[in-house]
């Protein structure tokens, strides 16, 4: 996600000295936290392929995965300070999918559910106390993407609920060896669904065609670190892990024959990996590619997603 150029403190004075300030895009999956200057605006548009590989059950055994489900996503952050510790953000996000059954494709370009957050930086950084910089979120997704009354399985993209999105960050700064910079970020997200879908036909709880019912999504969440190592002022090497978990969905009503249904979604958990190299040939503009690699969990996909960025930032 998008970031500021930072300067390391943690040299002696007579190293600062001549040490260039560094370069950052920030890495592929950590958020960033509150900017630090009033009025500057910050956009970076993501474009990932994401390609099933295979799916891990309840007990974490990996077998195949059919049908393979594959989208490419165009999501672009925008974020913009309002003072020197409040941003807004929000993640505009466009998708195509195909590959599902009956090797079905979406009936166009979609757009999905639109999250808008504000971030406030409680702790600036001290890096000579060894002090971070901590940032809170608070933000609403709220219901945009198609979710009922779809014509292909491929087009339920949203939830159809209003989602309150909760998030903490940590991000810290060192000087290695050889005047390399080392940073840190932590983050935890939980997202709570705050209202019922109401579906009809088919949707994206899986639902077919004459149901009627409702879906309560249960919550979900997150919760990683990333480390990005600067080879020198313009090159930076990336890596994020983390994990996802999402309690299951829980989908009541009539099916077209009249059978009532009351069903609970099993939980699911990932982790995955993310390295990426970045490059960045001013303070304010740079690229990222890598691929985010889900490695273990369980009911859930395995999934391994090439993706690219650039990181513009006025």
């Amino acid at each position: 996600m998008a970031s500021e150029t930072e300067h390391s403190l943690t040299a002696p004075p007579e190293v600062q000295a001549v040490t260039k300030p560094q370069w950052y895009t920030g890495s592929l999956v950590s958020p960033s936290g509150a900017m630090t200057q009033k009025g500057i605006l910050a956009i970076e548009p993501y474009v990932t392929y994401n390609q099933p590989v295979g799916y891990i059950d309840s007990n974490g055994n990996i077998g195949p995965l059919h049908p393979r489900t594959k989208n490419i996503t165009n999501f672009t952050m925008i974020k913009y300070s309002i003072t020197d510790n409040v941003s807004v953000q929000t993640l505009p996000t466009f998708s195509y999918r195909w590959g599902g059954h009956g090797n079905q494709t979406s009936s166009g370009v979609k757009f999905s559910d639109l999250p808008v957050d504000v971030m406030w930086r409680y702790l600036d950084a001290n890096p000579d106390r060894f002090i971070p910089a901590l940032s809170a979120f608070v933000g609403m997704a709220f219901p945009t993407g198609d979710y009922q009354r779809i014509d292909r399985t491929q087009d339920g993209v949203g939830s159809g609920t209003y989602t309150l999105r909760l998030a903490l960050t940590e991000q810290s700064t060192y000087t290695l060896p050889g005047n390399h910079a080392l940073r840190l970020r932590m983050w935890a997200t939980l997202r709570k669904p705050l209202n019922k879908a109401q579906l009809h036909g088919m949707s994206s709880y899986g639902t077919e065609p004459g149901f009627r019912g409702n879906a309560r999504a249960g919550l979900f969440g997150s919760a990683g670190f990333s480390l990005e190592y600067g080879i020198n002022q313009k090159w930076v090497l990336a890596m994020d892990i983390a994990r996802d978990w999402s309690n299951g969905s829980r989908v009541r009503g009539v099916m077209k024959d009249g059978s009532i249904i009351d069903n609970m979604g099993s939980p699911s958990g990932d982790w995955l990996a993310a390295p990426a190299v970045e490059f960045s040939w001013s303070p304010n503009f740079g690229v990222i590619c890598g691929s985010s690699v889900y490695f273990a969990g369980h009911n859930t996909s395995l999934v391994v997603s090439p993706q690219c960025a650039l990181n513009t930032v006025f």
